[in-house]
């Protein structure tokens, strides 16, 4: 994607050739930063027998040559709905 103005709560989709472990997964951007962006990518949870063992988040940055817009989250993590702007 070409340099833009990001805002918090939009989605992004890493570049899946831009890395290994992360390319792929889809971003919330919790902050833009002049490179792209930071923000967090959802962890599944897993179950151990009768346990349920929470997910959590997963941070990450990323260039604007290394992911592109899909749309906007509905909940940010961090982040008050009053502070996201429509």
């Amino acid at each position: 994607m070409d340099k833009c103005e990001l805002k918090p709560g939009m989605l992004v989709q890493i570049d899946p050739e831009s890395d290994p472990v992360f390319g792929g997964h889809f971003m919330v951007v919790t902050e833009p930063k002049s490179f792209g962006a930071q923000g967090y990518c959802p962890a599944f949870g897993r179950k151990e027998g009768d346990e349920t063992i929470p997910g959590g988040f997963a941070y990450y940055r990323c260039r604007f040559e290394n992911m592109e817009i899909v749309g906007r989250a509905e909940w940010v993590q961090g982040i008050e709905e009053s502070e996201l702007e429509t």
